[in-house]
């Protein structure tokens, strides 16, 4: 008979089980409804103000000024002057206004902390003068802190008792809602800010309101200015086993494209500031700038947002060589433009630069299908120059508007990410150095 176990023995150990949050009870999230609402409709408000002020200016200084003057509307000559031009007068604008625009856009990323409302009219400012002038720089970033500083400051004077994270969040929702058409692009980048800053409540309860306030923003564009980010362009007829071969290598590509402009980011932004004085390096860097658009042709001036269309248009219109010149210009404008203290976001610049590697893919190797090639050149630049997984994934699915492509795209995103992870951010610090 075997010995019978002694009675005292001690019970294995359990492995401690990971922290369950506790849910947030309902009647705690309804009363934050209505301000989400209003905070999201007001962010596409601004935004899309400053967007109508921007494209009104743009038309007169790139259509009817040189057209009044006998010049070429995008001669190399009118782009040298318009780009200097647009960079002395921000750098003007910037020591003139209060707070001077607020700190160095090298060092600011999408989502920051609240800026003091007085910086708030001048930041519009010269936001509006940058991407009238052709700047290589999209409004994400100004509109974002702008709608951030003013939700902050009126929470915080009619509702003291709310914590002011809370209105950072719904500015920012609000914001990237409008932006992309869909509160999608705002729950996909707040679930990686949330995930990085853990705090009580389960996680769809910290969503929600964010959600709400996106999801107005998102409404409140699309019914007044109806945004589409769908390229059209031919369908995708896939998956194939090359072209699993083509998305890993695109992607990658893509990422080294990016990893280029991140590690010229210091470089360029230490020359910038040797020069000393803001309104000197605004300018030269326009000088810059124009001398860029003329090699890199019309098309590489501005955001990009329109620029990218009229390339998606005709994919079969440029050269391989072509495409490619254009990305690696689109690229170091985007360099030079935040690193010389203009004002602006990164992401449309780098959706253009990743639409035209893209396309230059396919006309290199006619078998590999447009969409995927563009799909997969845009999501490796954006991991890159972002480093936001979830948001540089969903903006190049929606670009081609085809679920077809999403396996590829996430077998894409491995070598990709690996490429990208670890190493420097194109975002400095307070010493210039690139975190990490």
């Amino acid at each position: 008979m075997a010995p019978e176990t002694p009675a005292s023995s001690p019970a294995p150990p359990q492995p401690p089980r990971p922290p369950h949050p506790s849910a947030t009870p309902a009647r705690r999230l309804l009363p934050l409804v209505l301000p989400a609402i209003a905070v999201g409709v007001v962010c596409a408000l601004i935004l899309l103000g400053v967007s109508l002020l921007a494209e009104q200016l743009q038309d007169v200084l790139w259509e009817s000024l040189p057209d009044a003057l006998g010049v070429g509307r995008f001669s190399s000559l009118w782009m040298v002057a318009m780009l200097t031009a647009t960079g002395l007068a921000v750098g003007l604008a910037l020591r003139a206004v209060p707070g001077h625009g607020g700190p160095d856009p090298a060092t600011t990323g999408l989502v920051d902390a609240p800026m003091r409302p007085g910086i708030v009219p001048g930041l519009l400012l010269v936001t509006v003068l940058a991407l009238a002038g052709g700047v290589s720089l999209g409004p994400e970033n100004p509109i974002t802190a702008a709608n951030i500083a003013l939700a902050f400051w009126l929470g915080r004077r009619f509702a003291p008792g709310a914590p002011g994270e809370v209105w950072v969040a719904l500015a920012a929702a609000g914001t990237i809602g409008a932006l992309f058409g869909t509160p999608v692009a705002a729950a996909l980048i707040l679930s990686e800010v949330l995930a990085s800053q853990p705090g009580p409540g389960a996680f769809w309860d910290r969503l929600f309101a964010p959600l709400a306030a996106g999801t107005a923003g998102a409404l409140t564009m699309s019914l007044i200015a109806e945004p589409g980010f769908d390229l059209s362009l031919p369908a995708y007829t896939g998956p194939h086993w090359g072209d699993l071969l083509s998305a890993l290598l695109i992607a990658s590509a893509g990422a080294l494209l990016g990893l280029l402009a991140v590690y010229a980011f210091p470089v360029a932004h230490r020359v910038f500031a040797a020069l000393r004085h803001p309104v000197l390096a605004l300018t030269v860097g326009g000088l810059v700038l124009g001398l860029l658009g003329a090699l890199g042709g019309h098309l590489t001036l501005f955001k990009g947002l329109d620029e990218v269309k009229t390339l998606a248009g005709d994919p079969d219109g440029w050269s391989a060589g072509e495409f490619a010149g254009m990305a690696i210009v689109k690229m170091a404008a985007l360099v030079i433009a935040a690193t010389c203290g203009f004002r602006g976001g990164r992401i449309f610049p780098s959706v253009f630069a990743g639409v035209s590697l893209g396309l230059g893919a396919h006309a290199l190797v006619d078998a590999v299908p447009p969409s995927l090639a563009v799909s997969c050149a845009v999501l490796g630049v954006l991991l890159a120059v972002t480093r936001q997984g979830w948001v540089s994934l969903f903006t190049a699915a929606v670009l081609v508007g085809d679920a077809s492509v999403l396996p590829l795209l996430c077998a894409a995103t491995l070598p990709a990410w690996l490429l990208v992870t670890g190493r420097a951010q194109m975002q400095l610090d307070a010493d210039g150095k690139s975190l990490r």
